[in-house]
C-alpha cells in the first residue's frame, strides 16, 4: 500500500468580508426588526467577519458548485500537478445546489475538464472528512495517483426572510427560536478544495496523511441539525411526505435548525472518541505540534478545552490554529479553509504533525486526522 499526501489547498470564500453590523444587508431582517439574538449569538461564537455568497439585494452570485469549482481551480493553480491528471473529483456538502444529480457530476460539469471517477458526499461538516478519506484510501490502494476534494457551502440563500416568515411558528410568535437564529448568525459561505497524492511535492511541502479515523454515534443522539425535514415524536418527517410544498413550508420544513441543547450534550461524547486515540497510542497530547479544530463556535471550544484540561489531555492551546473568527463558519469547506491558511503560512516545517479534528452535530458524527509535514 502506497502513501497519501495532500500536495496542495485552495479556496474561495465570495465577495468582500462582512461585518457583524452588515449582516442583515445579506440575509435580511425576519420580521420587522433585527433579532434580539443577535448580539447574544455573535457574543458566543466570537464571529466578527464572514463571507456570504449572496449581495446586499438577497440574489445569490454563486452556486454551490461553483465555489466547489472555483476552489478545485485555486489548489491547481498553486500546485505541482496539473488537472489534466486528475483522476478522482469527491465533493461535499451540507445542501447543494440540486436534489439530483450529485454535487460531483455537477462540479465536473464546471470544471469541464476530461472524464474521471467521481463521488459526492452529503453530511454537514463531517462529509469533508468522508470525502477526504475516500480519496486518501483510493490513493493509498493504488486506485489512483491524483484526486482532488471539495467542500463547498451556502448557508446564506436559506436564511432569507421568506424561509421563515410563512412559518407556522414565526406567524404565531412573530420571532424566530434560538435554534434557528443560532445558525443564521453563525454559517456563512465559502468553498475550499485540497489535492492528494501518491508523492510528495519535489519543490515543496506536503502533508503526508498518517491515518485518518472518524465514527458516528448517531445510535446515542436523536438528529441535531435539521433542514428539509421537522421533527414529530422524536421521528423526521420529511417536506416530501406533505400535502403539499406549501403544507411543508408552513409547518418549517424548509429551515435550517440546530437543537443547542444536544449539541453541548455531545461535546462529551467527541472527547471521549479524543480519549480512546490517546489509549491506542495513535495520539499523544505532547507531541502534536499543530491543531487544526473545526468549530462552530468559541464557546464550544471553551466546553471543550475545559473538558480536555480535566480529563490532563489538553493539548497547549498556542498550537491550535483557527481562522473562525475572520473567515465565519463554512460547514464542509471549513477544514479545507483551514488548512489552506495554515499550509501556506510558512510556519510549518518538515517533520511536524497536525491534529484535525471536525466534529459534526448532524446527529453525532466525529472524526480526527494525523497529518506530518515531509
Amino acid at each position: 500500500m502506497q502513501d497519501a499526501y495532500l500536495t496542495s489547498f485552495g479556496d474561495f470564500l465570495p465577495g468582500d468580508p462582512v461585518d457583524n453590523d452588515s449582516i442583515e444587508d445579506h440575509i435580511g431582517i425576519v420580521g420587522s426588526e433585527i433579532s434580539k439574538y443577535k448580539k447574544l449569538v455573535l457574543k458566543q461564537n466570537k464571529i466578527h467577519t464572514r463571507y456570504y455568497a449572496t449581495d446586499s439585494n438577497g440574489q445569490c452570485q454563486y452556486n454551490v458548485s461553483e465555489l466547489a469549482a472555483k476552489a478545485i481551480r485555486d489548489a491547481f493553480d498553486h500546485a505541482e500537478a496539473d488537472i489534466s491528471d486528475l483522476e478522482l473529483l469527491n465533493t461535499s456538502c451540507s445542501i447543494h445546489d440540486a436534489t439530483v444529480p450529485g454535487l460531483a457530476s455537477i462540479v465536473h460539469g464546471v470544471l469541464g475538464i476530461h472524464a474521471l471517477d467521481l463521488s459526492s458526499f452529503q453530511s454537514v461538516c463531517g462529509s469533508a472528512i468522508m470525502a477526504l478519506k475516500g480519496a486518501v484510501n483510493s490513493v493509498k490502494t493504488g486506485d489512483v495517483n491524483l484526486a482532488a476534494i471539495s467542500g463547498s457551502e451556502i448557508a446564506s440563500r436559506h436564511f432569507r426572510p421568506q424561509f421563515y416568515e410563512k412559518t407556522e411558528y414565526f406567524l404565531e410568535n412573530g420571532k424566530l427560536p434560538l435554534d434557528q437564529e443560532f445558525l443564521r448568525y453563525t454559517l456563512s459561505d465559502g468553498g475550499g478544495a485540497a489535492l492528494c497524492e501518491s508523492r510528495p511535492n519535489a519543490n515543496s511541502i506536503s502533508l503526508k496523511v498518517n491515518w485518518i479515523r472518524a465514527k458516528s454515534f448517531a445510535n446515542s443522539f436523536p438528529t441535531c441539525m435539521i433542514g428539509g425535514a421537522i421533527k414529530e415524536e422524536g421521528k423526521l418527517v420529511p417536506w416530501s411526505n406533505f400535502e403539499s410544498i406549501s403544507a411543508a413550508e408552513a409547518k418549517g420544513a424548509f429551515v435550517l435548525s440546530q437543537d443547542l441543547k444536544l449539541v453541548y450534550e455531545m461535546i462529551p461524547v467527541w472527547v471521549g472518541h479524543y480519549l480512546e486515540l490517546i489509549e491506542e497510542g495513535l495520539i499523544n497530547p505532547n507531541k502534536i505540534d499543530h491543531v487544526v479544530s473545526h468549530y462552530s463556535s468559541e464557546s464550544l471550544k471553551t466546553e471543550v478545552i475545559k473538558l480536555l484540561t480535566k480529563a490532563g489531555a489538553m493539548i497547549d492551546e498556542e498550537k491550535w490554529f483557527s481562522n473562525l473568527t475572520y473567515k465565519g463558519n463554512t460547514g464542509s469547506a471549513s477544514i479545507f479553509i483551514l488548512l489552506n491558511e495554515l499550509f501556506y503560512s510558512k510556519k510549518l516545517k518538515p517533520g511536524e504533525t497536525i491534529l484535525c479534528h471536525v466534529p459534526e452535530s448532524g446527529q453525532g458524527y466525529n472524526s480526527f486526522m494525523m497529518l506530518e509535514v515531509v
